[in-house]
This record gives structure tokens, C-alpha cells and sequence, in this order.
């Protein structure tokens, strides 16, 4: 039976795999003066965050939690930590080196230039700044050198484009994407808790055999599926499948990529799966296919179809990897290959990415801490 808990742990009770090298710690311990801050931290993505941070070590000396008016003074404990939810609003970020921005795009707007007028980095979570022109989309094992063009924000990639692109980067590097088409199953946790407890409750509703009812999305999530998310534009596409295909092309570099997506909501409750039929510049095999996604940090090869081995949802929650599989040659494009990568979206789509991002500035030194005065 699906509960609200299962949104944390994909339905798989194991152990959490975020887990950092005894090396990496050590790196990171180097530095332990940041201050960060989370906004939006009562959110997925953003209890997402804390428990990631704890987990990781990351080198903080303070970690400050914001959310909404009605949310301040409520009190979140993790790791054996107490916190106090402070309203988020202009002023608190001045002593802030970096703030994790997880409450949406008004959110977003409203309060992204007060943080950075203070000296505070943000990285941000929603779609509001991704497209614009000094703001770098950043995927660390992709286009790191990205971070150090900022002004002051970092723009986390949409959760679709972000699991699709952990399959789809390493074949372009081998053979040169000309152009993909994407079909989408994504897991109702890319909503937000009130559309998992959404879920839940039809599944319930279902077994005692009571009316089904709903009321996050326009029609049915048990058991159905929804090619509908975001809003529709006029050449019919959802705001998810327009941003897929733009963020693609600002990620890879292609200003003229040619992409089609089709974005599906589907009853899982965590991870999302994308399908992909992709064509390249230079002949490809399946061989040296294999051999390039193996090698990708930032996926792991699952590909056995003799023995049913491919990845699924399930297998791929709380994974900081996405699992890649079912590749095969395209029988539609000429140097085509079709493949199916399913990615944790609240981790790979969007806490663990961003705060990847921070890890990696901390280690190169890109990002460093605000001096401070020493009271005596």
C-alpha cells in the first residue's frame, strides 16, 4: 500500500546512497566556514536538500532554513540537528555565502536580486531565470565550466531534462547529436506532496471500493496516465515539453538542436523514466554505445534484456546515478540509437544537482566564504 512516507524512500526500504568518499570528505572538511541557507526547506526539494547536506558532510559552520510566513518559527529536526524555520524575505541573506532557492518561481523572482545584492550565491531550483542569457544552466558532470561564468545565480535544469540529458550526453559525445525525440513517464512526486498524498488516496479509495476523486491534477492519476504537464501553448506543446527542448540546447551548446518531447505524468511515485530516439552526426554502434554510457559518471549502464536487467523507477529512487538501458540501434533515423534512462527527479532533477554544483565550486575553489569579523 502506498503512503505519504514512501515519497522519501521510492517505495524501497534501503539505505540512502548518497554516501561521500572518505577523499571527498576530507576535500571538503578543508573549508567549514559557509553559512547556507535554504528557501523553501518544508518542501520535497527542500527537506530533500537538508537531509542531502547532512548526509554529504557538506562544510557548512551554519545552516539556516526559510519558508513561507506561516511556516516561520515551525521547528525540522534531521540528523540529530533542531532547526527553526525563518520567513523568507528580503534582508536575511546577509550573512549567507550560498542559498539553495527550492520555492518556486515567484519566490524566485521576488527575492533571488535582494540575496545576490548581498553577496549571497543563489542556486535556483525553478524555471524562472534557466533561459536567460547571463544566468549558466549547470549539469556538474556536463558543462561545469559554466559555474564560473555567474553573476550571482545558478539555475538548476528541469527534473525531465536533467535525467534524460544523464543517458543522452555521453552518446553525444561520442557521435554527435543531431537530433532526439523524447517521450516522457514522469512520478507524481515531480508535483509536490499533495500530489503523491493525491495518489495514495485513490489507491486507498480503490481497494475499499469507494469513489475515486481528485483534485491536483484535471482527471485520475491511479492507474491512468497524463500527457499533460505544465500548461498547453499555442503550438500545443506543455510548458514541460518546451522547456526540455530549450534547456537541451543551452546545456549541450546547440542553439539549433531539433527536439520533439512528449511529457507523460504517470502513478509512480518517485523517479522519473524518459524514452528516448535519438539520431547522431557520425555512424554509432552498439558496442561503442555501451561502452560511452559505462564510462559517464553520471549514469550506470543496465542492459541485459536476456536477463529482463533494465532500469526501472523502483531501482533508480535515491540513487545519485541514472540507470540507463534498452539500448538499441533506431529503425527510424539513419545513425539512430533508441535507449530508456530513469533518474531519481528529486534527487539527479533537482536537489542533488544543485547541490552537486556547490560541492564542486567548494573543491575548486570557485566558491568561497565571505570573511568575517572575529568577536574576542
Amino acid at each position: 500500500m502506498l503512503t505519504s512516507k514512501n515519497l522519501r524512500v521510492g517505495l524501497i526500504p534501503k539505505v540512502s546512497q548518497a554516501l561521500v568518499t572518505s577523499s571527498q570528505a576530507l576535500l571538503m572538511a578543508k573549508n567549514s566556514s559557509f553559512t547556507v541557507g535554504i528557501v523553501g526547506a518544508t518542501g520535497a526539494v527542500g527537506q530533500e536538500l537538508l537531509r542531502l547536506l547532512l548526509e554529504r558532510n557538506f562544510p557548512y559552520a551554519q545552516l539556516r532554513l526559510f519558508a513561507s510566513a506561516r511556516s516561520a518559527g515551525k521547528t525540522i529536526e534531521r540528523g540529530g540537528n533542531t532547526f527553526i524555520v525563518e520567513e523568507a524575505k528580503p534582508g536575511v541573506f546577509g550573512d549567507l555565502d550560498v542559498a539553495f532557492f527550492a520555492a518556486g518561481g515567484s519566490v524566485t523572482r521576488a527575492l533571488a536580486p535582494d540575496a545576490v545584492k548581498a553577496g549571497c550565491l543563489v542556486i535556483d531550483k525553478s524555471s524562472a531565470l534557466r533561459m536567460e542569457a547571463n544566468v549558466p544552466l549547470v549539469i556538474p558532470e556536463i558543462n561545469p565550466e559554466a559555474l564560473r561564468t555567474h553573476q550571482g545565480i545558478i539555475a538548476n535544469p528541469n527534473c525531465s531534462t536533467a535525467v534524460m540529458l544523464m543517458g543522452l550526453w555521453p552518446l553525444h559525445q561520442k557521435f554527435g547529436l543531431k537530433r532526439a525525440v523524447v517521450s516522457t513517464y514522469q512520478s507524481v512526486s515531480g508535483t509536490g506532496a499533495e500530489a503523491v498524498r493525491e495518489l495514495e488516496s485513490q489507491v486507498q479509495a480503490h481497494v475499499a471500493g469507494h469513489p475515486l476523486t481528485h483534485k491536483v491534477y484535471p482527471h485520475q492519476i491511479a492507474f491512468n496516465c497524463l500527457p499533460h504537464i505544465d500548461s498547453f501553448g499555442s503550438d500545443g506543446y506543455t510548458g514541460e515539453e518546451t522547456k526540455m527542448a530549450q534547456e537541451t540546447r543551452k546545456i549541450l551548446g546547440l542553439p539549433n538542436l531539433k527536439i520533439s518531447a512528449t511529457t507523460v505524468r504517470v502513478p509512480v511515485v518517485r523517479a522519473h523514466s524518459v524514452s528516448v530516439c535519438a539520431e547522431f552526426e557520425r555512424p554509432v554502434n552498439l558496442a561503442e554505445a555501451r561502452a560511452a554510457v559505462a564510462g559517464f559518471s553520471g549514469a550506470e549502464l543496465v542492459d541485459d534484456t536476456a536477463k529482463a536487467l533494465y532500469p526501472t523507477p523502483l531501482h533508480y529512487a535515491e540513487k545519485v546515478k541514472c540507470g540507463v538501458g534498452r539500448l538499441r540501434l533506431d529503425t527510424a533515423f539513419d545513425n539512430g540509437l533508441s535507449f530508456w534512462v530513469t533518474g531519481d527527479n528529486l534527487w539527479r532533477g533537482a536537489a542533488l544537482n544543485a547541490l552537486m554544483n556547490v560541492e564542486l565550486m567548494v573543491r575548486t575553489g570557485w566558491l568561497q566564504p565571505k570573511i568575517r569579523s572575529v568577536m574576542t
